[in-house]
Formats: C-alpha cells, sequence, structure tokens
C-alpha cells in the first residue's frame, strides 16, 4: 500500500510538504451537469430567467470559487492561479459546466477546477430555483489533468465542449 500522504507517524491529518516538488506547469479540467429539466431550459434559451444573465454570475461564482478552494477544502494549498475558465454547454434539459484551471506549481489544480464547477453549477442553480425546485447538480468529477509527478490523466468518454455560452 502507497505512503497515506496527508497523515503524520502519528496517524494525524497533515499538510502535505511540496517544499521540495519542482515546479511545473499544471492544468485542469473540471465538469458540473445541473439537469433542469426542459420547461427551464425553454426559459434559459428565451432568456427570460428571474434573475438575468445566469451564465455570467455562474461564470464569475466558478472563477472566485477556484481562487478559494484552499479556503473551502481544509489540506489542499492556496495556489498562484494562472487562468481560470468556466464555460457552459446547454442541452434539452441540462446545463453542463466545464471548467479549465492552470498553474505553475509544486502540487496541481484538480480541486480548484472541481470546485469551481460546483460553485457554478450551485450559482446554477440559485438563479433558477425560481423556476423549478426538482433541479439536481450532478457528474461533479476531474475531466482531465496535466503536469505533474502522476502524469497525465484523461477520464474515459471526456468530451471538449460543444457549445460555449
Amino acid at each position: 500500500m502507497a505512503d497515506l500522504t496527508h497523515l503524520d507517524d502519528k496517524g494525524q491529518i497533515r499538510m502535505v510538504d511540496i517544499g521540495d516538488k519542482p515546479v511545473t506547469a499544471r492544468h485542469a479540467v473540471a465538469e458540473a451537469v445541473l439537469v433542469t429539466g426542459p420547461d427551464v431550459m425553454t426559459f434559459v434559451r428565451e432568456g427570460h430567467t428571474p434573475k438575468g444573465n445566469i451564465f455570467e454570475a455562474a461564470r464569475l461564482a466558478g472563477i472566485m470559487a477556484a481562487k478559494r478552494t484552499a479556503d473551502l477544502i481544509p489540506l489542499c494549498h492556496s495556489l498562484a492561479l494562472d487562468q481560470v475558465s468556466v464555460d457552459f454547454e446547454a442541452g434539452t434539459d441540462r446545463i453542463r459546466v466545464v471548467t479549465s484551471v492552470a498553474t505553475r506549481s509544486a502540487t496541481g489544480v484538480e480541486m480548484e477546477a472541481m470546485v469551481a464547477a460546483a460553485v457554478a453549477g450551485l450559482t446554477l442553480y440559485d438563479m433558477l430555483k425560481a423556476l423549478s425546485r426538482t433541479m439536481v447538480l450532478q457528474q461533479v468529477r476531474l475531466l482531465a489533468k496535466s503536469g505533474g509527478r502522476s502524469g497525465p490523466y484523461r477520464a474515459p468518454g471526456f468530451q471538449e465542449i460543444q457549445e460555449a455560452k
């Protein structure tokens, strides 16, 4: 079994020391899917949502969330982010949120990308909840990453975003 990197020799939780790791370019892509139902998506496509531009509000929330990940996830390192993007793909009954985060650091940005996707999805929910309370935020997951010792990763079935809003 691999060493448990976040436990000390007494079994207590600790933050991993990344001081000796090389700084490399790191990139991660994540997604979240908000299942809204077709009725809500009709309002979205027509631009008749109760709280205004849902996509720009969610985009800003996702970017802010990526920047604050270390404040939300206890063992994450604070990172200087080089790039954060939040894009959307509107389907017939759902909105797919795809985030991309990059840095040059000694540790990866997977958590920043997933937190950005989750918070952008939750913001969409908040912006649309007057239309439906049955929406479901699902499938927050890492789609791809590059950089670092563990090398690249690409989720099975990963598809680039088709139509950004």
